[in-house]
């Protein structure tokens, strides 16, 4: 079984190498469109619509895409599109607990699996003074909800669940889906 990561993220690779070296990344060209989802089925839907994708263009490989984001309630933060909404995010997850999705989709001989991890992080109260250094750090454009758990800088308080769900991969449950798919040694 060869395996292929429908994702360009650096996180994604980092982690999914901790369950198998045997892999190759191939992006996705899959267009993101929310469209009044909850934070799980947009996580789920994206996941999927990755996966999907790719294994449309190499259909003899078993293909894993995912997706994570970011929800307040009921308001659903991905990326950030510049430094300012970088900001607003940051200013809006401040103090709160929010909860973190992130969904995998597995695909192979045409059968899909799929799994929603969700984590739940509390923020510190944040200065503006560390918003303001964060940003300029330019570390949170590129991630859902404007910040990476793992990017150095005391944002986060405390979480319940899967430490790599909040980075972008729940290895667990990847290695689950994988071993059920009797693939790649894990």
């Amino acid at each position: 079984m060869h395996l292929i990561l429908a994702s360009n993220s650096p996180r994604r690779r980092e982690l999914l190498g901790q369950i198998t070296e045997d892999f190759t990344v191939e992006p996705s060209l899959y267009e993101e469109r929310a469209g009044g989802l909850s934070a799980y089925e947009t996580a789920q839907t994206f996941a999927c619509g990755k996966a999907r994708e790719v294994y449309s263009r190499f259909p003899h490989s078993t293909v894993l895409g995912a997706d994570t984001v970011v929800a307040l309630g009921s308001t659903v933060l991905g990326k950030p599109k510049d430094g300012e909404d970088a900001r607003r995010m940051l200013r809006l997850l401040s103090g709160k607990t929010h909860e973190v999705y992130t969904g995998v989709c597995l695909i192979s001989d045409g059968k899909e699996a799929y799994h929603v991890a969700k984590t739940r992080v509390t923020f510190h109260k944040l200065s503006e003074e560390l918003i303001q250094k964060y940003v300029e750090s330019g570390l949170p454009l590129d991630k859902a909800g404007a910040y990476g758990i793992q990017d150095g800088f005391p944002l986060v308080e405390h979480i319940e669940g899967s430490y790599t769900n909040v980075v972008g991969l729940p290895v667990e449950e990847v290695r689950a889906m994988l071993k059920a798919r009797g693939g790649n040694k894990c």
